[in-house]
């Protein structure tokens, strides 16, 4: 039998745009990139004109490669309006997770921007002389956490501080908070910069829905032990980049907060620091959650299309279908079953590519092996270290990778990818099998003629990686 995979969208696909040129006193000239107009009505406009309301403000936005893009908004436009009309200017292949980010690179300070919120807003609290941009990227991260909030959220950092709940395990708690607004308690040791000195103090913290405390003596919940230290609603939470270098933090999982309304200045931010990279998402996720339900419970809900409540982002279901017989194909319910149906697809792929391979009329110029340099997964010679960066940027999730020259192995590559918010590096090493080139992960047990078809294989089948492939890391040039 045969095993083929469909793809299944479980929303509606987003309206086509209506475009309208700018009014002009001057005779109408037919727009040859009518692409970069925006829709009518729109809060965000993009053109190198001021539109002709006299409310639109200039932003700029930039790409992950540097370069920029001027975009006239509203008052009112939000980060999530920007990023719809930037995805369909820049001609982005997807239009699920993106995101942007407010950067300070100075003080090597990251956040998300939520989907609500303001941008001419979020800008008002920057100083004006300041290195401060908003940048346009992939955040598969963004949502995560309403898929997998157990992923986010070890049982070993919640607790409950509302006798309502007790009795209720850590997955219900975190469906709870998702679902009503009720809020678990966070609770762990961090390590804290103290104010106008080099050195770090390891302090037990509380995050509740009526604050964020610490505690004076170890580990102790007694209220004459707690200290408040500031309250969710008012804060934003920031990813620290380079904080060993800049605050000569004890490890890399740094993160820190500050009042939403004030500038941006060192005296103003809380920076903290968690022992790894699972800890600090559980914090700075549990902070966007506990303000985002202060806000409104309906925050917490993911982004709806229409009234029939499908979710906009598009969702990609593998089904497995035979087509064995006269009668068309079936969905395979049994699971056993699709797992055998695709143990035997495997092994038929690999003697259909090994008979292609093997035909005398096709050379190994057929498939250039240089083909891969025309797909979004591949950064060319991005180092270790800012591959790693790029994949914690866009959001540490299951299946998110890209492939990259090595750097220590000549004609090698390395496919980097995420698993359980660490990221890990797959050598990929050219072999030659009967006179033709090949690439192989497993010491030759697995043959691919190019980049391309290693991807594809593995989009399917995990192979010797803990994980298929889901996620690639993209950056968009504007």
């Amino acid at each position: 039998s045969f095993l083929h995979y469909f793809r299944h969208d479980t929303s509606a696909a987003p309206s086509d745009l209506c475009v309208e040129p700018l009014s002009s006193s001057v005779p109408a000239i037919p727009n040859p990139f009518p692409e970069l107009c925006s829709p009518s009505k729109s809060p965000v406009l993009i053109s190198s004109l001021p539109p002709p309301s006299s409310d639109k403000h200039l932003i700029k936005v930039y790409g992950e490669d540097s370069h920029s893009r001027s975009v006239w908004v509203s008052p009112e436009a939000t980060a999530r309006e920007v990023c719809q009309m930037l995805v369909q200017t820049a001609h982005c292949s997807d239009q699920e997770n993106w995101a942007l980010l407010e950067v300070h690179p100075a003080l090597g300070l990251e956040r998300c921007l939520e989907d609500h919120e303001v941008v001419l807003e979020v800008q008002s609290s920057w100083s004006l002389k300041g290195d401060t941009k908003l940048v346009f990227c992939k955040n598969y991260a963004k949502y995560e956490f309403f898929r997998k909030p157990m992923l986010f959220f070890p049982e070993s950092m919640i607790s409950d501080s509302a006798d309502v709940n007790k009795g209720l395990t850590s997955s219900e708690l975190i469906q709870n908070l998702l679902k009503s607004g009720t809020c678990p308690e966070i609770q762990g040791f961090l390590h804290v910069k103290e104010p106008s000195r080099k050195a770090w103090k390891k302090v037990y913290f509380f995050l509740r829905r009526s604050g964020l405390y610490c505690s004076t003596k170890g580990s102790s919940k007694e209220p004459r032990h707690l200290q408040y230290v500031a309250d969710v609603k008012d804060l934003n939470v920031y990813t620290v980049v380079n904080s060993r270098k800049l605050y000569g933090a004890p490890a890399d999982f740094t993160f820190c907060i500050k009042p939403s309304r004030n500038p941006v200045r060192t005296q103003d931010l809380k920076i903290l620091c968690a022992e790894n990279e699972q800890t600090r998402t559980c914090w700075t996720s549990s902070f966007r959650l506990f303000k985002l339900s202060k806000l409104a419970p309906r925050s917490l809900e993911r982004p709806t299309n229409s009234t029939d409540g499908k979710v906009s982002s598009l969702h990609t279901i593998l089904v497995a279908m035979d087509f064995s017989g006269k009668a068309g194909g079936r969905v395979i319910q049994n699971p056993t079953e699709a797992q055998s149906a695709e143990r035997e697809e495997g092994q038929a792929w690999r003697r259909r590519e090994a008979l292609r391979c093997s035909l005398p009329n096709l050379s190994s110029g057929t498939r250039p092996s240089s083909i891969h340099k025309t797909q979004q997964w591949f950064h060319g010679g991005v180092s270790r270290k800012d591959a790693q960066r790029l994949i914690e940027k866009q959001g540490l999730v299951d299946g998110m990778f890209l492939i990259r020259d090595s750097q220590q192995h000549a004609q090698c590559f390395v496919l980097s990818l995420c698993y359980k918010l660490k990221t890990k590096h797959y050598l990929v090493i050219p072999c030659e099998e009967g006179g033709r080139k090949y690439y192989t992960m497993d010491d030759g047990l697995t043959l691919f003629v190019d980049l391309l078809q290693l991807v594809e294989f593995h989009q399917i089948n995990k192979g010797i990686l803990p994980v298929c492939l889901k996620h690639p890391c993209v950056c968009v040039a504007l």
